[in-house]
């Protein structure tokens, strides 16, 4: 029996399928890497999410799996590891793969404050911290801007104070884009993290070019709709010109086209499987689609 991928995510809650992977990356190929517009500094184009597929509780054996995870995306060159408080023990997970395995220097820390209360928010700001293990974050951001007002001013203190290094905002599912507008012509912040897909696009029309115009690093989060695009698309054929980007599976087309717009500097799918972390992490390999390609791609996807 063949399963697809969303089948095969339900399998791997359960445990089953763990530690099989495929090569899929070829050696000889070269990453490719965007610049954080405040900075210059430059990071792969895919980076990880743990919404969900970190959120395993006390249980060694999922936690270890879990470990095994984020090895992996280290080893094939992974940085940007992305959580919040809101996904139950995915951060305190992050800490306890440190304690079994020494962080990359280059790991890049990525977490959120997410209260509407000011005290709560230091608190928990102060509880990534520990859960992390570590002294300095990459980038912190305030979680679907609740509370942005009193959060981002703390936030830039302790970029200040070089505990973190950028400081940004976030949403998903398309929420409270007008709003995020307006803090990012307003604030100064290094990045904001939305949703953006085949299939969600809103953003395109204004929140993308002027992340440009600001010179704010964009960070994707939803970009498979968490498994619903593998439903649309099961069953459906690959499409000729995947070839040419180097694409051999859905994913891959997926966040080539993400990735491939010019104002995204990465995107965070999240997994908790090996094969897809190397599908993924394939993706920031090969030919990238121009703005042909890309409303090809688009077609594409409005015709299935």
């Amino acid at each position: 029996m063949q399963l697809n991928r969303r089948q095969l995510l339900q399998l791997t809650s359960a445990g089953a399928l763990q530690g099989w992977c495929a090569p899929l990356l070829a050696e000889s190929k070269e990453r490719i890497f965007k610049p954080i517009p405040s900075t210059g500094e430059e990071i792969p184009l895919i980076g990880m999410g743990t919404w969900i597929t970190f959120n395993v509780g006390d249980n060694t054996s999922l936690r270890d799996a879990r470990c095994q995870v984020l090895s992996r995306f280290f080893e094939l060159g992974g940085r940007m590891v992305d959580s919040s408080p809101m996904y139950g023990s995915a951060e305190d997970v992050l800490g306890y793969c440190e304690t079994r395995e020494a962080a990359p220097k280059q790991y890049f820390r990525t977490t959120k404050v997410w209260t509407s209360s000011d005290s709560e928010g230091r608190s928990q700001i102060a509880d990534s911290y520990r859960l992390w293990k570590t002294k300095q974050f990459g980038l912190f951001q305030v979680h679907n801007l609740v509370n942005w007002r009193s959060h981002l001013p703390y936030l830039l203190d302790l970029k200040a104070e070089g505990k973190i290094r950028y400081v940004g905002i976030s949403t998903s599912h398309g929420r409270r884009h007008r709003d995020l507008a307006h803090i990012m012509q307003n604030q100064d912040i290094d990045f904001v993290q939305l949703t953006y897909n085949l299939a969600d696009r809103e953003v395109e029309e204004r929140l993308l070019p002027l992340a440009a115009d600001k010179g704010i690093g964009v960070i994707v989060n939803r970009p498979f709709r968490r498994g619903g695009l593998f439903d649309r698309l099961n069953g459906v054929p690959i499409p000729d010109w995947a070839a040419s980007l180097g694409c051999e599976n859905m994913a891959q087309i997926m966040l080539k086209f993400i990735v491939s717009h010019p104002s995204v500097t990465c995107a965070i799918p999240a997994t908790s499987q090996l094969a897809h972390l190397e599908e993924n992490m394939a993706a920031q390999y090969g030919p990238m689609p121009d703005s042909a390609t890309r409303k090809e791609m688009i077609s594409w996807f409005e015709r299935v």
